[in-house]
């Protein structure tokens, strides 16, 4: 079993930096991938940014892409998300997620496009709220 736990969410002004960790605890030594989501009211979940640990693969959603970095620390079982550069649109909990085993190339394909139905485990997330 694995264990996510989000933190670092808050209230920023737009323009501002927020960094997002996930801590994952349990059964998490051989991950395959750790995803950040997040979902504004009224919207639908939107995958952000994975990372995959056999490779170092790194994927960005078109809207983040050079204002958000992933990274992780192996030794903490944490993956990082630094958000820069912050607007109101990026309002919204943001969830951390993972996937232990790979069934398919489907799936493989899945986890890094960032497609949340391939993510198996999954943190209870941290509101991130961008206003002035």
């Amino acid at each position: 079993q694995v264990q996510l736990v989000e933190s670092g969410g808050g209230l920023v002004q737009p323009e501002g930096s927020l960094r997002l960790s996930c801590a994952a605890s349990g059964s998490t030594l051989d991950y395959y991938a750790i995803g950040w989501f997040r979902q504004a009211p009224g919207k639908e979940r939107e995958g952000v940014s994975c990372i995959r640990r056999g490779d170092g693969f790194i994927y960005y959603a078109d809207s983040v892409k050079g204002r958000f970095t992933i990274s992780r620390d192996d030794a903490k079982n944490t993956v990082y998300l630094q958000m820069n550069s912050l607007k109101p649109e990026d309002t919204a909990v943001y969830y951390c997620a993972t996937v232990k085993n790979v069934r398919s190339i489907d799936q493989a394909m899945g986890i890094s496009r960032l497609e949340g139905v391939f993510y198996d485990y999954w943190g209870q997330g941290t509101q991130v709220t961008v206003s002035s």
